[in-house]
């Protein structure tokens, strides 16, 4: 059956019409007149064309085959459907039923056992197979394993490898041109829909004649067709160049995965059948196996999509996600806050004064952190995944915060954030990543010598604990006893950490500052103390580079991606992954914590984003669209909604709840890798490589859309065209590439790169 989400697919044209040919030819044994034997019938076609007779009686055999086997395993309505589509209602009978099964596919009154059992019947398909391909043109062989009657489990790969044995490589690029013909003549409405057939059938066409070793056909079948293809896939295009041999395509695992997943494309009914009854009419076979081999085909009802539209959703490695994959529900509210009483704050106000700045307070209506006392309905359950306890010195830290909000600034397009960048001089190295500390008193970089390198931003200085003889003289019943045992001798403003044995490639400090991690090329994530600036952990459980690691909001767990296309979440108390999060079909590349810390989300190579759930370790999001690798990802404050940004230049904003693109942001030229949302969620800061920081009216793109139901069903994004009308301020360096930029707990933006000379 074809991989199409919305009822069954019929049957190829040319099954039905060999069906009716050979009932025509076998007739009804009852009803042969004079006498003469139904096998006469048969033998003297056989005489006049035996490679005809053969591939009918294959092709009929094939189908009773299936039959038998959707009934074996009791599919039945799909049993009757393939039945009532292929004309045999009547032709085949229960498995236990009398011998018209047996005349059926003996053709005729031959000496054939009149057994229903499917495993018999896969192997004399087998048989008739290859009897078919012997009488034919002879083709470059492909060994199909034979299999025995009796087993348990037939291998229904036996019956599909007849049809990877049909069509002459010569045909390909007539098979591809006639349907270009086609859709380009079809209405305009139906054409961009259609043109989406385009590249997976290129590809699989092209790595069908590699496989079967056709390298010159492969070859012209390249240059032919391969301008034709949508710009987004140049690189995929420029890979599949190289692959010219069968034994080039074992190592390559992108497209080992290109070739065994479905390949999704969102269709409208309209357009579907036009497609389905042009290649019915036309009896293309070749095109229309490899559709329903491997191509998924997710229909909607409705209005076809432009071609805008089309193009805002296509682009990653395996097609747009289907429907059903963004349908799950998803608690993308905030956790409750546990109340805690804030001080007055009579030290501060008197400061204050002192300078002639009297302090005014205002009631701030926050988003952020309008993690309020009333329990979000989109929330998930304050015990639904096991988080650690609040500490004595976590309580404080929140009180700070508090303290630090009534004096943030409010942002908005009036309002813009002073930025403070800070770049890496000399940095011979190579910086690979950067993070700040939340309250932005520490700032870590990773570099390419294998090195991580902590500052401080603060005039106060680095201090690690003292060393065991001078700790043994210390009175461990003081008061201050946590003060004394920090050395001041050795009190710097950097520190170096050494362990790695590679490149750095991501860094996070743990929200209490107490700990930070790394991960690096030599497939370790590693948990550094900031306390005594050494290696208290290194987890093991990638098997290639590690691109990036992150902190969950609340401590305790931490997420990491690389080379293996596996996401893998860990507790730093636990040295084996908690949960592994498999689905990615290239390099996961960046990786993100919800703020309520249940969910996850991940950007690869294979350019879409997955949310994860980190209870279930489900995927309950994929989100398609970008044209290149994902590099960065942002929360918005309200956990509602998702940002990222890619290679292609592009950042595009998701709606989490709805599973929907709601927004697409243009205007940088280079790869974006760096997003951060201010702390009330109403800027969107975005840095490039192109040496730019960029300020977007968050607010108004979330306030514009209106997601419906029927939006949400049929996927109808209409982007609108305003992004220049959401960009701020654009603010460039002389020479020096963003690659992280933080919101301070006052809204003032940080920004952090290495100069370019």
């Amino acid at each position: 059956m074809a991989a199409v989400q919305d009822g069954p697919i019929e049957l190829e044209p040319e099954n039905e019409i060999k069906t009716e040919t050979s009932n025509e030819v076998l007739g009804n044994p009852g009803d042969a007149s004079g006498g003469v034997p139904p096998t006469a019938p048969v033998a003297a076609v056989a005489t006049e064309k035996p490679a005809a007779a053969a591939a009918d009686s294959t092709e009929r055999q094939t189908l009773l085959a299936v039959l038998q086997f959707l009934k074996k395993s009791k599919l039945f309505e799909s049993e009757e459907i393939l039945r009532r589509e292929a004309g045999l209602l009547n032709e085949i009978g229960d498995s236990q039923g009398s011998g018209v099964g047996g005349a059926g596919l003996g053709g005729g009154g031959d000496a054939e056992p009149e057994s229903g059992d499917a495993s018999s019947l896969l192997s004399r398909v087998a048989g008739a197979a290859a009897t078919a391909s012997a009488n034919a043109t002879p083709a470059p062989a492909k060994v199909t394993p034979v299999v025995t009657g009796g087993e348990d489990q037939p291998d229904v790969n036996v019956v599909l490898a007849a049809y990877s044995q049909q069509g002459d490589p010569v045909l390909y690029p007539v098979y591809y041109s006639g349907l270009k013909r086609f859709i380009d003549s079809v209405l305009d409405c139906h054409r961009a829909e259609l043109s989406q057939v385009f590249y997976p059938l290129f590809v699989h066409m092209y790595l069908e004649l590699v496989y079967n070793q056709y390298e010159k056909e492969a070859k012209a079948f390249f240059e032919k067709f391969h301008g034709d293809q949508e710009c987004y896939y140049k690189d995929d295009l420029r890979i599949l160049s190289g692959l010219t041999k069968k034994e080039h395509m074992k190592g390559n695992e992108t497209l080992l995965d290109f070739r065994t997943s479905k390949f999704v494309l969102r269709i409208s009914r309209d357009s579907y059948q036009l497609l389905k009854r042009h290649l019915q009419e036309r009896q293309n076979n070749q095109i229309w196996n490899i559709i329903q081999e491997h191509l998924y085909i997710d229909i909607f009802d409705g209005m076809p999509r432009s071609k805008g539209q089309i193009d805002s959703m296509s682009g990653s490695l395996a097609g747009e996600a289907k429907r059903e994959a963004n349908k799950a529900k998803v608690f993308y509210g905030l956790l409750k806050e546990p109340e805690i009483e804030v001080p007055l704050d009579d030290e501060d106000e008197e400061a204050e004064n002192e300078e002639g700045k009297p302090k005014k307070k205002k009631p701030k209506k926050d988003s952020t952190g309008s993690k309020s006392k009333k329990q979000d309905p989109n929330a998930p359950q304050q015990s639904r995944i096991p988080l650690p306890e609040l500490k004595d010195s976590d309580k404080l830290d929140k009180i700070m915060n508090m303290k630090e909000a009534t004096k943030r600034v409010r942002l908005g397009p009036e309002s813009l954030p002073s930025i403070c960048f800070y770049t890496f001089l000399n940095a011979y190295q190579g910086l690979t990543a950067v993070d700040f500390t939340d309250d932005s008193s520490l700032v870590a970089g990773g570099f390419a010598d294998s090195t991580v390198r902590v500052w401080s931003v603060t005039p106060k200085k680095l201090r690690g604990v003292k060393t065991a003889g001078d700790l043994s003289l210390i009175d461990k019943d003081s008061d201050d006893v946590l003060e004394r045992i920090m050395d001041e001798k050795t009190a710097s403003e950097s520190k170096n950490l050494y362990g790695h044995s590679g490149p750095v490639y991501g860094i996070s400090f743990s929200p209490d500052r107490n700990y930070l991690l790394s991960c690096s090329e030599d497939a370790t994530v590693r948990l550094w103390s900031l306390q005594t600036f050494t290696c208290l952990v290194g987890y093991k459980g990638h098997n290639y580079p590690v691109w990036d690691t992150q902190f969950s909001p609340y401590g305790y767990y931490f997420i990491s991606g690389g080379h293996d296309r596996v996401a893998r979440l860990w507790a730093t108390d636990h040295y084996q992954p908690l949960r592994i999060f498999s689905g990615h079909l290239a390099d996961i590349t960046c990786t993100r914590f919800h703020p309520n810390s249940n969910y996850v989300a991940t950007g690869s190579a294979d350019r879409t984003i997955r949310l994860w759930d980190i209870l279930t370790g489900n995927c309950v999001r994929i989100f398609t669209g970008h044209k290149g690798p994902i590099h960065s990802l942002a929360f918005s404050p309200n956990g509602k909604f998702l940002a990222s940004g890619a290679t292609d230049g592009r950042v595009l904003l998701w709606d989490i709840g709805h599973g929907l693109m709601i927004g697409e942001l243009k205007g940088h030229t280079d790869t974006v890798y760096a997003l951060k949302f201010s702390r009330d969620g109403e800027i969107l800061a975005s840095g490039s490589m192109d040496n730019t920081v960029r300020l977007w009216d968050a607010l108004k793109a979330f306030d514009d859309i209106e997601t419906d139901d029927f939006t949400a069903a049929t996927g109808h994004i209409t982007l609108p065209e305003n992004s220049q009308e959401l960009l701020l301020g654009s603010y460039m360096t002389k020479s020096t590439p963003v690659i992280h930029l933080h919101f301070t707990r006052r809204n003032l933006l940080l920004g952090a790169g290495a100069y370019n000379p």
